[in-house]
């Protein structure tokens, strides 16, 4: 079946596919043939689905070939309206980026858009799995959690979705630890696993939420796991701008872009940011950077 769904415009799926590097890690694939994505994923009903997702007039077109409920036809379009943030309206950032050269990619592409999973705790688990380590690191870590806990794909079960938060927290840290190869990532993935499952946390209400930025970025640090650089890359995809994900990559950015190479920190990074205010972390991460690593 088809779901046809409308994007606020402008819109280039392209564009939020290649918007970070959530398409390289599984459930994500890129569909090269066709310019699009898939992403396996399990409904609330259980049911697990490969959704195909391709530029479509005025919007995207999702393809499934299983047959959903109307209940579940209705939770796939919701997810895939979060995913690809088609409701989002970046008419402001496009007033001011057109005023930045280093900028007017994003108009010319119709950027800003994130590609995001389709429920918080994943994107809370992937982004933990980013911190203090390689990305190569990052792809087996995720692989790794959806072969042994993700359910299978029933047309092809090589293919899975990401675990549920139910299935996480019914494993323990040695096995976290050991066998999926998460090192010191275990307890806070089982311990963010089993707070949503027992619903003392509620992620997927802070895609909602209207708590200022600083409240919301207070939230996201008192969960285990995450620091300053995870919580500002949660902000982001969640709509927030307002803060910038400081790393060692940043200082070398900002060191080759403004300092002739010299080391730099984290004042020098704010700094050049600072004057694009609610825009700042994605002016930041839009940026035409003369050093490309």
């Amino acid at each position: 079946m088809q779901l046809l769904l409308p994007a606020r415009q402008p819109f280039s799926l392209t564009s939020v596919i290649n918007s970070h590097g959530w398409i390289r890690l599984l459930p994500f694939n890129e569909e090269p043939d066709q310019g699009g994505l898939s992403y396996i994923h399990q409904l609330s009903s259980g049911s697990v689905v490969n959704l195909q997702v391709y530029q479509a007039p005025g919007g995207v077109a999702v393809n499934t070939s299983s047959n959903l409920t109307a209940a579940e036809e209705q939770e796939t379009a919701n997810k895939i309206k979060w995913m690809l943030g088609l409701e989002q309206d970046f008419s402001d950032f496009y007033a001011v980026a057109v005023q930045e050269p280093k900028l007017a990619h994003v108009v010319s592409k119709a950027s800003g858009r994130l590609l995001r999973s389709a429920t918080l705790f994943e994107d809370v688990v992937k982004t933990i799995l980013t911190t203090n380590t390689l990305w190569a690191a990052t792809k087996r870590m995720c692989g790794n959690l959806i072969s042994q806990f993700g359910e299978p794909l029933p047309v092809d079960p090589e293919r899975r979705a990401f675990p549920t938060p139910e299935r996480l927290a019914s494993s323990n840290e040695s096995t976290l630890r050991m066998e999926t190869r998460l090192g010191y990532r275990a307890p806070y993935v089982l311990n963010l696993a089993k707070q949503v499952a027992s619903e003392a946390l509620d992620l997927e209400a802070l895609k909602e939420t209207d708590l200022p930025t600083a409240e919301l970025r207070k939230f996201l640090l008192k969960i285990k796991g995450v620091g300053p650089y995870a919580a500002a890359n949660l902000l982001m995809l969640l709509g927030r701008y307002d803060d910038i994900p400081i790393d060692s990559w940043a200082f070398k950015l900002v060191s080759h872009e403004w300092y002739n190479g010299e080391p730099v920190g984290p004042g020098e990074v704010k700094a050049h940011f600072e004057h694009w205010g609610k825009w700042k972390g994605l002016v930041y991460w839009m940026w035409d950077w003369s050093y490309q690593g």
